[in-house]
């Protein structure tokens, strides 16, 4: 319950039914104009992957996968996703995608050491995406080009929410802002991470904070990123380490920032044995994802993950991710949520 977020005045915008149609809506629309903005072709993504091969996404590095044996193969064991990062990467290859095209996916995964609020869930659903680059676009400035279409399909698929649900009123500000992790440390020296994220976000509205996963001058990381997806330790155009970052909003509802996407352009075999290296885990160089990697046997990439049971709860205005989505809370989350007016699936 600590971790509960209660919204002052709070007050759903549509009823149960309203909010499942506002949902296919969303859904139905953004993912046709992120297909058609970034040339992506839908695929069949796993829901679980064979342990052991470095398929599976290490997020922070910490949390455990939902395993199980598999009596048809001697008990091997698998792992359900916690998203498919590397995955995709695999498939680009396979699928035999030209640079200026890529896939996407629905990606459903259980994270089962999720500490449950309004925004985080056991059950977590996104568009996972990744398309082919040439080494010429293993800069900032491509990497800023995407975001800031991305984002303009977030607020093609905000107006279209809108106009369907006047009493939605839109406030996605118009442009997105970039700034890197280290210069937002450089603003607020005194504050935490998530401290900086509230504080720039409800300066600007919408920003992406680059450089997530190393550490910065204080000696600390903005966020976690495991080492073998995104590169987060190569020098930019602007001087600064990191290809990657997060899309975050400010969102009134809650009066905080709000994380909606992460993603970047990934490791090349520099980076990837530079990344392996500075975590202490060289042993992964072994792993098949890693030697496929390591023997120009995948594509360079940029990818991410944008969160579909988020994106729906921000364009409709919710309190809690849980009146998207159909997950297990506390019984004492689901009472609460209820007198404060978000009813949870």
């Amino acid at each position: 319950m600590s971790q509960l977020i209660k919204p002052t005045g709070y007050q759903s915008l549509l009823d149960m039914k309203q909010t499942e149609q506002g949902i296919k809506l969303i859904k139905d629309f953004f993912q046709q104009n992120i297909s058609t903005e970034l040339r992506l072709r839908r695929v069949t993504a796993p829901l679980f992957v064979l342990k052991g091969l470095g398929i599976n996404d290490d997020l922070n590095g910490v949390e455990r996968a939902v395993s199980f044996p598999i009596k048809d193969l001697g008990d091997a064991q698998a792992e359900v996703v916690h998203s498919l990062a590397k995955w995709k990467r695999l498939s680009l290859a396979e699928y035999q995608i030209e640079p200026g095209y890529g896939i996407y996916t629905d990606m459903n995964a259980i994270r089962a050491d999720e500490e449950l609020d309004n925004l985080h869930s056991l059950y977590v659903d996104q568009w996972d995406w990744e398309a082919v680059i040439t080494r010429e676009q293993r800069t900032i400035a491509y990497l800023k080009n995407v975001v800031e279409r991305i984002y303009a399909a977030i607020r093609r698929t905000e107006y279209l929410t809108c106009e369907t649900y006047p009493q939605i009123k839109p406030f996605l500000p118009e442009k997105i802002t970039f700034i890197h992790a280290e210069e937002l440390l450089r603003m607020y020296p005194d504050k935490s991470p998530k401290e900086r994220e509230d504080a720039i976000c409800e300066q600007y509205g919408a920003v992406f904070i680059m450089g997530i996963g190393g550490k910065l001058s204080n000696g600390e990381k903005h966020d976690g990123r495991a080492p073998d997806y995104d590169d987060w330790s190569t020098i930019g155009e602007n001087g600064l380490a990191g290809l990657n970052g997060d899309i975050l909003i400010w969102y009134p509802v809650l009066g905080r920032s709000f994380e909606l996407s992460s993603m970047g352009i990934r490791v090349d075999k520099e980076s990837l044995l530079r990344q392996l290296q500075l975590e202490g885990k060289e042993d992964r160089e072994g792993l098949y994802f890693h030697q496929k990697l390591l023997h120009d046997q995948l594509p360079l990439s940029i990818g991410g993950g944008i969160g579909q049971s988020r994106l729906c709860m921000v364009l409709l205005h919710k309190g809690h991710i849980g009146e998207i989505q159909a997950s297990i809370w506390p019984d004492d989350m689901r009472s609460e949520c209820k007198k404060l007016g978000m009813t949870l699936i």
